[in-house]
């Protein structure tokens, strides 16, 4: 396959398409896993929405209610997508290590990333991992952005992991209510 079609964003498009399709579509205990791996893969690489993981709640097939049935989506989606954030976060810890690939960002023509990463560290310093869980909260921004500049100002990694985890809930939480107008009784 030349570069030149996966840089156009032909196969990207294609690749992208295909991953929202089998999440929109997953069923049973195996839809679980393709979520899981979906969160995993956008929280470090992949610029999609992560609410997307709540459009196949009603028919999983679980045999759970639809309530139920969400909750374990978001339970898998947040696990997804803390792993996959911890795994960015090393990148983020090997990339401090690394000059140029800061100054590649900061040069970087998506005016969206110096926004974002300015945000990110003024939530870090004024709340520190609550901040990045608040980040997170925010529905369909791109979290791969939050994530990376949070990584290169922290440095712990298990309370990275439990902010993207909250934050993951948070949000989906956040779409469910505040877009779909769910109620959700604790």
């Amino acid at each position: 396959m030349p570069i030149d079609l996966v840089l156009s964003g032909g196969f990207l498009e294609g690749l992208f398409a295909t991953l929202e399709d089998a999440v929109k579509t997953a069923t049973g205990p195996l839809g679980l896993g393709i979520i899981g791996i979906y969160s995993f893969l956008i929280a470090f690489v992949l610029p999609l929405p992560s609410e997307i993981v709540l459009a196949p709640a009603e028919q999983m097939r679980l045999g759970f209610s639809t309530e139920v049935t969400l909750a374990l989506i978001i339970l898998v989606s947040g696990i997804g997508k803390a792993a996959g954030s911890v795994f960015a976060f090393h990148i983020g810890q090997e990339a401090k290590q690394s000059g140029p690939v800061i100054r590649w960002v900061r040069r970087s023509r998506f005016d969206i990333i110096a926004w974002s990463e300015k945000k990110t560290v003024q939530l870090a310093q004024r709340f520190g991992y609550v901040g990045l869980a608040l980040a997170l909260c925010v529905p369909f921004f791109p979290d791969t952005i939050s994530i990376y500049a949070f990584s290169v100002l922290e440095e712990d990694y298990y309370r990275f992991a439990a902010a993207t985890f909250f934050g993951s809930v948070g949000r989906l939480l956040v779409t469910l209510i505040g877009v779909f107008g769910v109620t959700v009784a604790f």
